[in-house]
């Protein structure tokens, strides 16, 4: 028989259930717990459950059984470190003004983040893994594990960890240390997918997961040819370009794809085992119920696309990623659904913050997104958002670039070569003919500028 005691603690109620074989207790707070899952480098089809039926994740795609999945969801800016700034202040890289390596949220004292809301607000909060914006918030965080760039750490025992093994340890110390009278937000920052650019193995995953994919072959994209590579604009479509460089690095014949592309889908499978691990806890501890889990990944990647690698450019690949919620505020019949609207990178603070019961600041340009599956009516909700991203290093090796991107179309601007794009993307999904000089066209991409004109202003 059930053992059932009510204890009323700093403002939550906790319900403690004994029961035999079960451990620890089962919290019902007033507020939810919250666990943000983030992999790098991660584009929007790299999971099983978004179509890519090849790969291994079952556990993410557990989350979206029991969950949403947001088929458009982008990123405002596709680099790590604006990116991760985006997600934390909720706000576009015109406002938080990181835009090169090194530059420090720290520095920015408008710049709100989401943890050190919710800490303000008697959340238990933790960071684990790739903080990636400089110097870490430590003042944001009760326990924060911060670390990246390599695939491999030294043990003093003279064994290794891997960086994912290691970001599944720090999470589960975290769950396991916490004050049980507080609601906690965990933040989980896997390094991988992302290389090990200095490596020339690039993707170092664990011995173990060699079993994986062995004797699958990694279908090569339609547009991974030099056809394509030649239509992109000539500032790219060379071989100084940053892109260019690391497609060789990785791409520039039929075995290194295979090698490599295997090497980063073990990889990804490494970071579904140590999220299915993350989730069994929650569930030991009693917590899953009620705590709203989001995985997502920072920024897209091309997979050889145009004959390019990695990810900073305004084309499908590099902006689109994964987004999976589980919300336990979800009715059950409204699970394992998907959503087409557009959600953005800077839509997690508010989303947070809203999730946690608290007032989203005026300075964040994000919306909630809970709105799109909790409400019972039709939501208002955007169309088209606003891409920016700086040059990096100089223009000559990631040129800038901005654009207009809706459901049917995409507009960019590249403005230091003050060079265009116009994609019909219902007819031409993966971008491969550009109709900015399209006779016929030209009404169309005078509405779009205007109205680029008009989203960037918002933004900056």
């Amino acid at each position: 028989m059930n053992e059932v005691g009510l204890t009323i603690l700093g403002g939550l109620c906790i319900v403690s259930v004994s029961c035999a074989g079960q451990r620890g207790k089962k919290e019902v707070q007033k507020q939810p717990n919250i666990v943000f899952l983030l992999a790098d480098d991660l584009r929007w089809n790299s999971l099983n459950c978004m179509g890519n039926k090849l790969l291994h994740t079952d556990n993410i795609d557990e989350l979206a059984e029991n969950g949403i999945r947001f088929t458009n969801a982008c990123v405002t800016t596709s680099i790590s470190m604006v990116s991760r700034a985006s997600i934390l202040t909720g706000q576009y890289m015109s406002r938080h003004k990181i835009r090169e390596f090194g530059k420090s949220l720290s520095e920015q004292a408008f710049a709100e983040t989401y943890p050190a809301i919710l800490r303000r607000a008697g959340y238990w909060t933790g960071f684990v893994g790739k903080y990636g914006v400089g110097q870490i918030r430590e003042s944001d965080f009760d326990f924060a594990r911060e670390y990246e760039r390599v695939h491999w750490f030294p043990l003093e025992n003279g064994d290794s960890i891997h960086v994912t093994e290691r970001n599944a340890l720090d999470a589960l110390e975290f769950l396991g240390e916490r004050p049980k009278d507080k609601p906690f937000l965990l933040s989980v920052s896997f390094f991988a997918t992302h290389a090990q650019d200095n490596h020339p193995d690039q993707y170092r995953y664990q011995p173990e997961s060699e079993k994986f994919y062995r004797n699958d072959v990694i279908p090569v994209p339609e547009t991974a040819s030099d056809e394509y590579f030649r239509r992109l604009p000539p500032f790219i479509a060379n071989e100084a370009n940053e892109g260019r460089i690391r497609w060789h690095w990785r791409f520039d014949t039929p075995e290194k794809y295979q090698k490599y592309m295997k090497a980063y889908y073990r990889m990804l499978t490494e970071v579904d085992m140590a999220v299915g691990r993350i989730v069994t806890e929650l569930k030991d501890q009693g917590v899953y119920e009620n705590t709203l889990i989001i995985f997502m990944g920072d920024n897209g990647y091309f997979h050889g696309e145009h004959g390019l690698a990695d990810k900073w450019y305004p084309y499908e690949e590099s902006l689109r990623v994964p987004f999976i919620v589980y919300d336990p505020r979800l009715e059950d019949s409204k699970r394992n659904k998907t959503i087409d609207e557009f959600v953005l990178n800077i839509d997690i603070a508010p989303a947070v913050i809203s999730a946690a019961r608290l007032e989203i600041p005026d300075g964040m340009q994000g919306e909630d997104f809970s709105g799109l599956y909790l409400s019972g009516k039709p939501l208002r909700w955007r169309k088209d958002f606003y891409y920016e991203h700086p040059f990096v290093t100089s223009e000559k090796r990631i040129p800038s670039s901005e654009a207009l991107v809706t459901h049917t179309s995409k507009y960019i601007f590249w403005p230091h070569y003050q060079y265009e794009e116009y994609f019909d993307l219902e007819k031409d999904p993966m971008e491969k003919n550009n109709l900015i000089n399209q006779r016929g066209a030209e009404g169309k991409i005078d509405e779009m500028k205007s109205r680029f004109d008009k989203l960037k202003s918002r933004a900056q």
